[in-house]
C-alpha cells in the first residue's frame, strides 16, 4: 500500500526491474511483473485507509469470515474487512504482538507460490516468541493441515520454518523484545525480493530517495539487506552469495 502509486511504480521499476499493469480494480491498483510473471500488487490505498505505506503479505484462506473470527478469538485485532475486493474478499489484521498481515478469499494465481519463480524469495516474521506466533498463525490460517496444498511447520535452530514441499515459504524468528518506535525492532512481517546484484540494487534505491535500514546479512548462499522506499515502506532484497 502506498500513498502515490505512480511514484511507487517508478521507484520499484527502477530498483527491482518491475513492469506494471493496471487491473480491473481501477486506476488505484496495479500488478508488478518481472520477466512477464506477476510478482506483487501495489495499491494507492494507504491514504484512503489512513494506514502507513507498507508491504504486507496476504495469505489465501477458504473463508474470510471464519478466519476473522479465529483472529478475534485468539486475542488479535481485525483492522479492515473482510471487504469485497475485485473477484474476492480481503482483510487486514494484526497478530497478538502487533505484526500486520492480510488474508484473501477468492481466486489465486495458479502455480504461484512464495519461493518459486517470480514470487518473493520468502517471508519473515520477526517477533517476540516464535513458537507462540507459529501456534497463532497455524490455528488461524490452518498451517500444517491436511487439506491439499498444505504446508509443513518445523522448529529449527530457535526459529520456525514453514515449507511447501522443498520450498521455504516463511520463517518466524523470535527475540524482538523491545517496544521502541523503530520498525526494525517491533514485530512485523518482512518481504524478501530476489535481485541479481545487491550493491547495484542498494545504489539505485538510495539514489532514488530510498535508504538502507539494516546491515548486510550474509549466509553461505545469499546476502540480504533491508531497505525503505521514499514513502518509508520496508522491504528486503536478497542476492546470491558471490563465489
Amino acid at each position: 500500500m502506498t500513498g502515490d502509486l505512480d511514484s511507487a511504480q517508478q521507484f520499484y521499476g527502477a530498483v527491482l526491474g518491475w513492469h506494471f499493469r493496471r487491473t480491473r480494480l481501477g486506476d488505484g491498483f496495479s500488478i508488478a511483473f518481472r520477466d512477464g510473471a506477476p510478482v506483487a500488487g501495489v495499491g494507492a490505498l494507504a491514504q484512503r485507509l489512513a494506514l502507513p505505506a507498507a508491504w504486507t503479505p496476504y495469505f489465501a484462506v477458504d473463508d474470510a469470515d471464519v478466519t476473522a473470527a479465529r483472529i478475534v478469538e485468539r486475542g488479535a485485532t481485525m483492522a479492515v474487512g473482510p471487504l469485497a475486493f475485485g473477484t474476492g474478499r480481503a482483510a487486514l489484521a494484526s497478530d497478538p504482538d502487533g505484526a500486520v498481515f492480510g488474508f484473501w478469499q477468492g481466486q489465486v494465481i495458479p502455480d504461484w507460490t512464495v519461493g518459486q519463480g517470480s514470487a518473493p524469495a520468502w517471508l519473515e516474521l520477526r517477533t517476540r516468541d516464535a513458537f507462540a506466533a507459529a501456534v497463532f498463525y497455524g490455528e488461524v490460517l490452518e498451517w500444517a493441515g491436511e487439506r491439499p496444498g498444505g504446508c509443513t511447520v518445523s522448529y529449527e535452530h530457535d526459529h520456525v520454518v514453514l515449507r511447501h514441499g522443498n520450498d521455504t515459504l516463511a520463517r518466524i524468528v523470535g527475540g524482538a523484545l523491545e517496544e521502541a518506535p523503530d520498525p526494525q525492532v517491533r514485530p512485523r512481517w518482512h518481504v524478501h525480493f530476489r535481485v541479481p546484484d545487491l550493491e547495484a540494487t542498494v545504489e539505485m534505491a538510495t539514489g532514488l530517495g530510498g535508504r538502507v535500514v539494516s546491515p548486510v546479512d550474509t549466509t553461505s548462499t545469499s546476502r540480504s539487506v533491508a531497505l525503505a522506499d521514499p514513502d518509508g515502506a520496508l522491504f528486503t532484497v536478497v542476492a546470491p552469495q558471490n563465489r
